[in-house]
């Protein structure tokens, strides 16, 4: 198989919110044409589904991952921001260190700085 693209959709049953909360808290950098987000060289576009109501039940069984270069400090500006954090930069055996944050629908998204 080869893969031309990455798009990671995000269902939420209040998906404006969201939105803001990745765009004006977290940073994450819109591109209209896609109508999502770019991270990388791929995208998390956040929509509504009808199979989706509340909180989610079992955040860990996916894990965004965002790598960054200064994790002390982007973890800094979302705590400041009150953004709650579940792993405070946690030290990996293969050089990354990672803090994990909860969105407002309760997913997780992991901040990973990899220096091996």
């Amino acid at each position: 198989m080869k893969v031309d693209s990455l798009v990671i959709q995000i269902s939420s049953h209040r998906p404006l919110e969201l939105k803001a909360f990745y765009s004006d808290v977290v940073g994450l950098e819109i591109d209209e044409n896609v109508g999502g987000f770019k991270v990388g060289s791929g995208f998390i576009v956040i929509d509504s589904h009808d199979d989706v109501s509340g909180p989610n039940d079992q955040p860990a069984r996916f894990l965004v991952n965002l790598f960054v270069d200064d994790i002390a400090s982007e973890q800094a500006r979302l705590v400041a921001a009150g953004v709650p954090m579940i792993r405070d930069r946690g030290k990996e055996f293969w050089g990354a260190t990672i803090s994990t944050f909860i969105d407002p629908d309760g997913n997780y998204f992991q901040l990973i700085e990899f220096r091996p």
